[in-house]
């Protein structure tokens, strides 16, 4: 049927009303919200949250006078067997009880440099300094558990966020660093992935006093000897790239900052990992570029954070929060002071 602006008329008429109807839900649940004991120190958050649900959902009825276009990460996903002997109890806290006991928890990869690690008693780190943007704009004090790295995502987010640890400990009410992809969240519906606050992206460091032309591709380590991170998107690209012909130059270290170290002495003549954790290890004579890493599906990811999928409005708040630190450069700013160049992510 041809599209004339009769036929329109009726539809475009009931999207209105339903746009009413939620702009007034919206505002009433922000109503209420302001009216939390909390209100005089948490009256800009919950403004923010309340004008970002309303625009969304406005936006939303709107789009539906309109065709769908974009392609559904999940259309192809068939659900799968839940876990089992999981437990059945609420873990975690909500945004009011979080309010209540006046702090949040927020899950850190120990000892993971530049992005979080204990120097003394003191935490540092850029995903350290983006949680306490986030604590300090709900209004409660940031709180850190040091978590250690597990066989894969999947299990780093059972223990850490909608589940709790195999013994001891308990879930946190976020987990940062969490790499964001449309289809891995179609696998993993207890969680809710939210605010993406930077991207990550493959590199090269070299010495240039051994490639005073410029930086090397991995075709170069045929012949020259590159540091990787042991068991690392590195160490699996190179190790299998051009049917293995560049195993033997391949060194392999505990850590990309071992990996630097390795570099800066010259042992190697060049390194590849993360860019921020090459940009962190960075000496003198040292440089780094990107360079198209044939054969790789994906040398670029964002990174944002995951909270469990029951807190619906403690994930509104952190992705505002994370928002408006990206709008204001505050989060670019963290980046700046640790020597390290900020990938905006996809929102």
């Amino acid at each position: 049927m041809p599209f004339t602006p009769r036929a329109a008329t009726p539809r475009f008429l009931s999207v209105l009303v339903l746009a009413g109807v939620c702009a007034a839900a919206a505002l009433a649940h922000g109503d209420v919200a302001l009216q939390h004991p909390h209100r005089r120190r948490l009256g800009r958050a919950a403004r923010r949250a309340v004008k970002g649900r309303f625009l969304a959902t406005l936006a939303l009825v709107v789009g539906l006078g309109g065709t769908a276009h974009a392609a559904d990460p999940c259309a192809d996903w068939v659900p799968q067997p839940k876990p089992q002997n999981a437990s059945r109890d609420i873990v975690g806290q909500d945004i009011d009880q979080i309010w209540e006991r006046g702090f949040m928890t927020f899950a850190v990869y120990d000892d993971n440099p530049p992005y979080s690690w204990r120097e003394g008693s003191e935490a540092r780190g850029v995903d350290v300094e983006i949680a306490r943007i986030i604590a300090e704009d709900i209004g409660v004090e940031p709180r850190f558990r040091w978590v250690a790295a597990g066989e894969n995502l999947d299990s780093d987010l059972r223990f850490n966020i909608w589940q709790g640890p195999l013994i001891g400990g308990s879930v946190s009410n976020v987990m940062m660093r969490v790499p964001y992809d449309s289809q891995f969240r179609c696998r993993v519906d207890q969680v809710t992935f939210t605010g993406q606050y930077a991207a990550e992206a493959l590199a090269i460091a070299y010495r240039v006093a051994d490639y005073p032309d410029g930086g090397p591709t991995p075709a170069y380590f045929r012949y020259d000897t590159v540091a990787v991170e042991n068991d690392s998107i590195s160490d699996f690209y190179l190790s299998g790239m051009a049917g293995g012909q560049m195993v033997g130059n391949v060194r392999r270290f505990p850590d990309m900052g071992a990996a630097m170290a390795a570099l800066a002495a010259g042992e190697v003549m060049a390194a590849m990992g993360p860019l921020a954790q090459l940009e962190h290890g960075r000496a003198d004579g040292v440089a780094i570029h990107r360079p198209p890493l044939v054969g790789l599906a994906r040398s670029e990811w964002t990174l944002g954070t995951a909270i469990h999928f029951a807190y619906k409005p403690l994930g509104y708040m952190v992705d505002d929060a994370i928002s408006y630190a990206l709008q204001d450069g505050r989060i670019a700013g963290i980046y700046e002071r640790y020597g390290l160049t900020h990938l905006p992510p996809e929102r």
